[in-house]
């Protein structure tokens, strides 16, 4: 007698065909992973940037394994090593990727379509010295300027100060009053000072990148004017800054501006997060002011994190697609809404809900762009040049050091090993 088929056996039927089907669907998916340092990133990149391109892409399947901070350059360098890496890895700017590439561990990316939508500043971070070859799609960005406490300025009257007589000026102003820090930051740490005061201002002065690359070529030295100039106005911050700031550490001087208890606080475009989750009052930002009498701004647009692809991944055009979506105004939009203070580097026009947010990025529309001019080529050698700066910008602050004197000890560093500095 033949078995009778009955409607609850054709469910339990129709289930298993269904469970079959989908899990040959995700056995069918082409899997990629991604390496990279920001482990604080984690649910950003699992809740919303991969869930957005798998809707695209439902034939390839992302994984987001991030390696703590501290331990990432040394971690993946093993991976690399013993071909146990992922498919795309975050990249550093500069030197760390550059050595990479030359390992022949990173993918050369010349002609990938997604690359058409970036400047060559924005480039930059991520190309052989001669540019030649590309390795890394730029992936966002840090922005400097200052933030400032929008209930302090609104209780003594300033005004958003646009040049640099007006900026010293509101700073008498609040020390005058006597309530509040008027300049919060510390040189405890020295970065900060380098950071957030010389690689904040000095733009301005050296034109961006014009300047930037004239040091490069040796067409211009750390003795010339625009850099006299830029220590010039970065000594005279102290007189407004906190009694004691010499041993104010970076977290200190984060705590202070959130306490409410300081009116300015020279930033990096990271820290509104921090004073989102910790200030109380309304704050907002001003890019630096201008030298008086000069008209043309310039702003540090640093370019902080790339993507490339690993070349020893099985999974080339997989790696692709995901870096040519990173290209997209999809992804520049939903990137900088998750973090805010870090800036896609594309072209695509981006709308940032975070007002402190699109007001910094508001600035590459009135400024032009450069980047830190420590990090391409000029730390190299012994002394490196990034970490003279942290010393001598401090000292500057400190009033150990003249102006003169830190262009000084900083040109001959750089002399002692870069060949266009021994003309």
């Amino acid at each position: 007698m033949s078995e009778v088929t009955t409607p609850r056996r054709w469910l339990g039927l129709t289930a298993l065909a269904a469970g079959l089907t989908l899990s040959s669907a995700a056995m069918a998916a082409e899997q990629i992973s991604i390496e990279s340092w920001r482990s604080d990133d984690a649910n950003i990149w699992n809740d919303t940037i991969i869930p957005a391109f798998e809707k695209k892409h439902p034939d390839i399947d992302v994984k987001f394994t991030p390696t703590p901070p501290t331990e990432y350059n040394s971690a993946l360098q093993a991976r690399l090593s013993a071909g146990s890496a992922g498919d795309l890895i975050a990249c550093r700017p500069f030197d760390a990727s550059l050595e990479l590439y030359k390992k022949g561990y990173l993918s050369k990316l010349n002609g990938l379509p997604g690359l058409d939508e970036y400047s060559d500043v924005a480039k930059t971070a991520w190309q052989t010295d001669d540019g030649s070859e590309q390795f890394c799609l730029p992936l966002a960005s840090v922005i400097h300027g200052f933030i400032y406490n929008k209930e302090i300025f609104k209780e003594l009257g300033l005004n958003v100060p646009k040049t640099e007589s007006e900026f010293f000026d509101v700073l008498k102003k609040i020390k005058d009053d006597g309530q509040y820090t008027p300049l919060v930051m510390g040189t405890a740490d020295q970065w900060e000072a380098a950071t957030m005061g010389f690689q904040n201002i000095g733009p301005n002065y050296w034109k961006g990148e014009e300047g930037r690359k004239a040091l490069i070529d040796g067409s211009a030295k750390f003795t010339d004017e625009p850099y006299v100039k830029t220590f010039d106005e970065l000594a005279k911050w102290a007189p407004y800054m906190k009694r004691g700031y010499q041993s104010l550490k970076y977290a200190d001087a984060q705590n202070l501006f959130s306490l409410g208890r300081g009116a300015i606080y020279p930033a990096g475009s990271w820290d509104i997060q921090t004073f989102n989750q910790q200030a109380d009052f309304e704050f907002g930002a001003f890019k630096p002011p201008v030298p008086d009498g000069q008209d043309s701004c310039y702003i540090s647009d640093h370019t902080d994190i790339g993507m490339g692809i690993n070349a020893s991944s099985k999974h080339q055009e997989a790696a692709k697609n995901f870096l040519n979506w990173m290209a997209s105004e999809e992804f520049a939009q939903l990137f900088a809404n998750a973090s805010p203070g870090f800036f896609p580097l594309s072209k695509s026009p981006v709308q940032i809900k975070d007002p402190v947010a699109q007001e910094f990025v508001s600035w590459r529309q009135e400024c032009k762009t450069t980047i830190r001019n420590s990090y391409q080529i000029l730390s190299r050698g012994t002394p490196n040049l990034e970490n003279e700066l942290w010393n001598v910008s401090a000292q500057v602050i400190n009033g150990t050091l003249t102006p003169k004197q830190a262009t000084e000890q900083l040109e001959d560093g750089l002399s002692k090993w870069y060949a266009p500095h021994q003309k």
